[in-house]
């Protein structure tokens, strides 16, 4: 951990959580009208974002790190990223040495109980809050899209899944099963597909395509042989880190570039019919859909596409116009519980 980068410490400028007011300046930070602080954590597979409010909501301190997602038997490490942020950010925000209240930490990788408990027990070890919660990035991010109303979060950016809540109060998900056999549309799984598609054109078994040296460029090699132990090497960040390069080539025309991002954008929008059917009984059925991730920024080209795609496949999805902050989405679920402990 020691080649890390050093955290990103940032101004809390956000929008404040719903009914608070915006949070103080650097300068102000620390008072004692800040009463018992509450922290949230958003754990991804590329950084890890912490945010430092008081008990009112107001946004004391912001801290970005690296990424700090969990995996069977990896909860440890994890927590050794997540504790020592949590510690800088109270630190940020003036109250260097405390303990909060409650933290509340969504991290990639915790859809299982057994990883979600793991890193709960961790962390819980390392005397890091008074109360531990530890939920799914989907689930945090949800939080912040729809609050408690229904709605689907779809996420796709190393990973890919959908989660959702319906009216009733049942949540579900599609999609999350992971490198290995699922997180179809996801950076990864682009960045793996187009690694095929350079070694097919390569054999002759496809046509020529500018992939070839887009994806030579962008694992800095220079023959496609190189890309064999290249790929051998490569975990799922180094394979989403492929994924512009394809966008790129598809928007300069590339055949298979295109190709490749409109399977992508199927798979996605497979994820959310079946989720939609699954949780309002029927994919025709008005609902709520927000999208979120390192693939579907505003303006994003997958982004571009899902959304016109979403008009014909899932004619009853609206989808929410709005920023998704997943790190504020555990604010307010750490902020939530908080208010039960007094």
């Amino acid at each position: 951990m020691s080649d890390a980068p050093a955290p990103e410490r940032l101004t809390p400028d956000d929008e404040p959580l719903a009914g608070a007011e915006r949070g103080s300046s650097p300068g102000d930070a620390g008072t004692d009208t800040d009463g018992p602080l509450i922290v949230g954590v958003d754990a991804g597979g590329t950084k890890t974002r912490v945010l430092v409010a008081a008990a009112d909501g107001r946004q004391l301190a912001e801290l970005v790190g690296v990424g700090a997602a969990t995996a069977p038997g990896e909860a440890d490490e994890s927590a050794d990223i997540i504790d020592p942020l949590v510690r800088e950010a109270l630190t940020a925000a003036g109250h260097e040495g405390a303990t909060p209240r409650v933290l509340c930490v969504g991290a990639a990788g915790a859809g299982r109980e057994a990883e979600a408990n793991a890193l709960q027990d961790a962390l819980v070890r390392r005397g890091i809050a008074d109360e531990v919660v530890v939920e799914t990035d989907a689930t945090i991010a949800l939080a912040d899209a729809f609050g408690e109303d229904a709605g689907i979060i779809l996420i796709a950016g190393t990973g890919s899944i959908a989660f959702g809540r319906n009216g009733a109060g049942f949540y579900a998900r599609c999609g999350g099963w992971g490198p290995t056999f699922g997180d179809e549309g996801s950076g990864a799984w682009i960045g793996r597909r187009a690694l095929g598609i350079v070694a097919a054109a390569h054999d002759g078994r496809e046509p020529e395509t500018g992939l070839t040296g887009a994806i030579l460029t962008a694992a800095q090699v220079n023959e496609v042989e190189q890309l064999i132990p290249w790929a051998i090497a490569a975990d799922r960040d180094a394979l989403a880190a492929l994924a512009p390069s394809v966008m790129a080539m598809a928007m300069q025309d590339d055949a298979r570039a295109n190709a490749l991002i409109d399977t992508a954008v199927e798979e996605l929008v497979l994820h959310v019919r079946a989720l939609g059917r699954r949780l309002f009984m029927d994919e025709r059925a008005v609902f709520n859909v927000a999208l979120t991730g390192g693939l579907l920024g505003r303006g994003s080209l997958v982004r571009k596409r899902l959304e016109r795609r979403l008009k014909t496949a899932v004619p009853g999805a609206t989808v929410r116009t709005g920023p998704v902050d997943p790190a504020r989405g555990a604010l307010q679920l750490a902020r939530r519980l908080a208010a039960t402990l007094r």
